[in-house]
């Protein structure tokens, strides 16, 4: 077995992939060699960092994709399969993590617009290239959850509770389309996004840190390529159904 990784002659799609972790995902793929479809709701970044791979050498495509809709999955499964051939590398890094005043509070739009982009759009893209890996012999998946999922906070529940049902989808597909397709999560803890700088570049966030966790930090984005590399490699060939945390120990600290 080689331990170099060589992803040339792949194809990843990315959700969530114009900024934040996807980006950074995104640009680890095409630096190993995939070609990369990137798909998120601001058409023009994704064409921006698209732009941005093949200047560096590789091959990609911008997808405009909204994933709390669920004819939005389709039509991303189609317009990769027509540009592309199809995908045999799926991350579902689209997510959205709004903080509610309280549970009784949040209503039911809100409920249901955080389970549908965390959620049930990973069902439907796991649903649509799984299927068609498990057609073509090979393929991997990887879902994105959040240490959140383990421990959640208040007003954090229904984000909460969707990152959980990722660990379920993850390890019911890995079932579904196993020997052929190998389907993991990657679970991150607090990073340093464009998403998330409102709290995770304060003051309070970096005292927390120190105290409570066991690297004492928030990560950098480029600080999730090397797991999501490792999980769509074959140097994770005996991994499926499994939860890897990226979280500095986020996780641990909190017990």
């Amino acid at each position: 077995m080689s331990y170099a990784i060589d992803l040339s002659g792949h194809v990843a799609v990315v959700t969530g992939g114009s900024r934040g972790l996807g980006r950074a995902i995104a640009r680890g793929l095409s630096q190993a060699g995939a070609s990369v479809a990137i798909a998120s709701r601001k058409l023009d970044a994704c064409e921006a960092l698209a732009d941005e791979l093949v200047g560096r050498g590789g091959l990609a495509s911008a997808h405009a994709f909204d994933a709390s809709e669920w004819d939005s999955c389709d039509r991303l499964f189609t317009e990769v399969t027509e540009r592309w051939g199809g995908a045999n590398i799926l991350v579902n890094n689209a997510g959205k993590s709004p903080v509610e005043p309280s549970s009784i509070e949040t209503s039911e739009a809100a409920f249901d617009h955080v389970i549908a982009v965390n959620l049930r759009s990973a069902f439907r893209l796991c649903a649509l290239f799984g299927e068609q890996m498990q057609q073509r012999g090979k393929g991997t998946i990887v879902n994105v959850s959040s240490s959140g999922a383990l421990r959640p906070e208040p007003g954090f529940a229904p984000y909460a509770a969707a990152k959980a049902g990722l660990h379920v989808l993850t390890q019911t597909f890995a079932k579904e389309f196993g020997p052929a397709v190998r389907v993991n999560t990657v679970m991150p803890g607090p990073f340093h996004t464009d998403g998330t700088k409102a709290w995770s570049r304060t003051d309070g966030f970096a005292e927390h840190a120190r105290k409570n966790m066991p690297l004492g930090r928030g990560g950098e984005p480029e600080e999730i390529v090397g797991a999501v590399l490792y999980l769509v490699s074959d140097l994770s060939s005996y991994a499926t159904g499994s939860c890897l945390a990226v979280d500095g120990g986020h996780a641990v600290a909190r017990g």
